[in-house]
């Protein structure tokens, strides 16, 4: 399961009940996409929610592919977007933190952390693979990625 599956709406309850709408409570669900991408019902959001909303479909959901919203794009780039926030050095529970502030979006830390440990692992394999395919610029440029991810 990817670690968008895992990514819900904060104040789900209350965000049905302005929109006067059910939607799942999965921020990349087709049906959440939906309502955010066409933004028909947003006018009935408050302003703050209005704006997290509207900031979240422009960083997330702008992309030129075909089958847009469902291309894939928007999560590749949530995905970038976690990476980015532990590089600056924050752990699991920041980076939960900063994404309700960012977007109203949470998730559990513990699956912030697995994403993270499997996204060191990838990077360690990569590596690995790089030095007996690729060469030493490769492998190296791989080794610094998953030194930003563990901090060390």
């Amino acid at each position: 399961m990817a670690i968008t599956d895992k990514i819900y709406v904060k104040n789900h309850r209350q965000l049905a009940s302005q929109l006067e709408t059910s939607f799942p409570k999965s921020a990349f669900a087709g049906a959440t996409l939906d309502l955010l991408f066409t933004g028909d019902s947003l006018a009935n959001l408050d302003s703050t929610t209005r704006d997290r909303v509207l900031d979240f479909a422009e960083d997330f959901l702008d992309c030129d592919c075909e089958s847009h919203p469902y291309c894939g794009c928007a999560e590749r780039k949530f995905m970038q977007y976690i990476l980015e926030l532990r590089a600056e050095g924050l752990g699991p529970d920041d980076i939960v933190h900063v994404m309700g502030d960012d977007y109203m979006l949470y998730a559990y830390s513990g699956d912030i952390l697995s994403f993270l440990d499997q996204s060191v692992r990838t990077l360690e394999a990569a590596e690995a693979l790089a030095e007996t395919e690729s060469g030493l610029d490769r492998s190296t440029e791989l080794h610094e990625a998953k030194q930003e991810l563990t901090g060390s």
